[in-house]
């Protein structure tokens, strides 16, 4: 090969699920039936009206020219309103609102917009592995940030401070946090726009969770002085069961907000007309549809609370978002190991903690997105076959679960 990829890729990987899902893809063509309890993709649709707007829209005049950068107003409009009643923030539609073809693009454009060389950005650990990607693909410097079940998996600014910010531009913040579950506070977010202001060091908020098993919605652009050194990103893939409409927003000051648009309108023509109104749809649905999401997750929520007791983990109750995360049993030191044994004997794949950082690697995170029904058939492998043999040396077996 003549032609050799560009130093940047270099410093990413491909990404953990992407293999993984390949490897499981194997296995059910040699017949073994994996239940997959790894991804966090939500296996119920959007409400009925939000795709009649969809089909619809298709339909009307002008649907399938090119859009605004910025998105119609209407969507922007729609944001702002649910910001207004989810979290009492008010953002000015006109420019304080960027729509997204998903979050996780907001987190490259982010990552273009503000960092050079050799920048600092401060990562969770453990965390969403996009925003390392992102850094490294921007020629940034990693500089992780210890979440421990010690310090209940909330950053502390006074001890990052302690240990050096020079060079630091960006900080990545997860509430409610992905993947342990752990909801931020109002003090919490009061401390990270104070250490953002002092330091001027931009803080990102991604807040795909905050509707998910979440009585006390949050964001951190309700802190004073966050429209000087905060943006807050967030996103329907959960919200609303639309994740692969890929529909996000971030939201901030137009100065921030225009930054932003300068990456993204030389890396995409819009957004697709009908997403954009069913997003709008989306948005407006009333609160029954978030009552009855919620519902739903949390009788997931307590069946896996089984498996985990079944698998021996240990795990705090009341998590937010949709997914559970929980220590590996006594006997096992590593998340990896631990996650190749479930897959390995009961055809069962949860996610290791080791894949968000080094502070996962004695813990897992399992997913909500899958029916009650299938969730206690994976209690009832793993309670049946405590005593049996490997997928590996019994295929057959494992074929007939």
């Amino acid at each position: 090969m003549s032609v050799k990829p560009s130093e940047r890729i270099s410093r990413v990987s491909e990404y953990y699920f992407s293999a993984r899902l390949d490897q499981i893809r194997q296995m059910e063509k040699r017949g073994i039936d994996v239940i997959n309890l790894g991804i966090g993709s939500p296996d119920t649709p959007p409400a009925p009206e939000v795709i009649n707007n969809a089909v619809e829209s298709i339909y009307l005049p002008g649907s399938h020219n090119y859009q605004p950068y910025r998105g119609v107003r209407e969507l922007r409009e729609a944001f702002g309103e649910w910001y207004k009643m989810r979290y009492n923030v008010s953002f000015d539609p006109e420019s304080e609102i960027l729509p997204l073809l998903g979050s996780k693009e907001g987190i490259m454009h982010i990552s273009m917009a503000f960092l050079n060389r050799g920048d600092g950005v401060l990562v969770p650990d453990p965390g969403y592995p996009a925003y390392a990607a992102a850094a490294r693909l921007c020629s940034a410097r990693c500089i992780y940030y210890d979440l421990t079940s010690e310090n209940g998996w909330m950053p502390d600014p006074e001890h990052i401070e302690k240990t050096g910010v020079e060079g630091v531009k960006l900080m990545w913040v997860n509430f409610p946090n992905m993947p342990t579950g752990k909801r931020a506070s109002r003090e919490l977010f009061d401390k990270l726009v104070d250490f953002g202001r002092r330091n001027n060091i931009l803080i990102v908020n991604d807040n795909p969770y905050g509707q998910i098993l979440n009585d006390h919605p949050l964001s951190i652009m309700e802190s004073e002085g966050s429209m000087e050194t905060a943006l807050e990103l967030n996103s329907l893939s959960k919200s609303h069961s639309m994740a692969g409409w890929r529909i996000g927003m971030v939201g901030g000051s137009k100065e921030y907000i225009d930054y932003i648009l300068r990456v993204k309108s030389n890396m995409d023509s819009g957004m697709f007309l009908p997403l954009q109104r069913a997003a709008i749809a989306a948005l407006k649905l009333p609160d029954s549809w978030t009552l009855e999401l919620n519902r739903m997750y949390r009788e997931r929520r307590e069946t896996v609370y089984a498996l985990l007791d079944s698998l021996g983990c240990r795990f705090e109750d009341g998590q937010t978002g949709m997914f559970v995360w929980a220590r590996i049993p006594d006997g096992h030191t590593c998340s990896m190991d631990f996650s190749d044994y479930l897959l390995d004997r009961f055809a069962l794949f949860i996610t290791p903690g080791a894949v968000f950082g080094a502070n996962g690697k004695g813990y897992v995170r399992i997913s909500l997105c899958n029916p009650v029904e299938k969730i206690e058939e994976a209690v009832a492998r793993v309670n049946a076959r405590q005593e049996g043999e490997s997928v590996k040396e019994n295929v057959t077996l494992l074929s007939g679960i």
